[in-house]
């Protein structure tokens, strides 16, 4: 997913946990579910970020130089604008574009 051209919102949204939980049956495994792809997201939104800001590292000793780069700054305040990597997953999971399974029920309907 790019994260960038997501459409989930910027603040907090009441949601209706019916239609949430709808797809699983369960609540705590939906939450489970949206709660490790939040993670991911982050996880791939912080890798992104440490890939843009490397290119601008200073490899000097010098402690005295602190040195500002205005496009360093436009980066980092263009990832402080994007939804919270939460927000994201949950959108993605109403719009039915996560994909999970669960062993346990795969292996249940294995054994009848």
């Amino acid at each position: 997913m790019d994260y960038r051209k997501t459409n989930a919102a910027n603040t907090t949204v009441v949601r209706d946990l019916e239609k949430l939980w709808a797809e699983t049956g369960n609540i705590y495994e939906t939450i489970a579910i949206m709660g490790k792809r939040a993670n991911q997201i982050s996880v791939d939104i912080k890798n992104d970020l440490s890939k843009k800001l490397a290119e601008f590292a200073s490899y000097n000793d010098n402690l005295e130089e602190v040195f500002e780069n205005r496009e360093q700054i436009e980066i980092s305040r263009y990832y402080e604008k994007l939804p919270k990597p939460t927000l994201m997953a949950v959108q993605e999971f109403m719009e039915g574009k996560t994909y999970y399974r669960n062993p346990a029920k795969d292996k249940e309907k294995m054994d009848l």
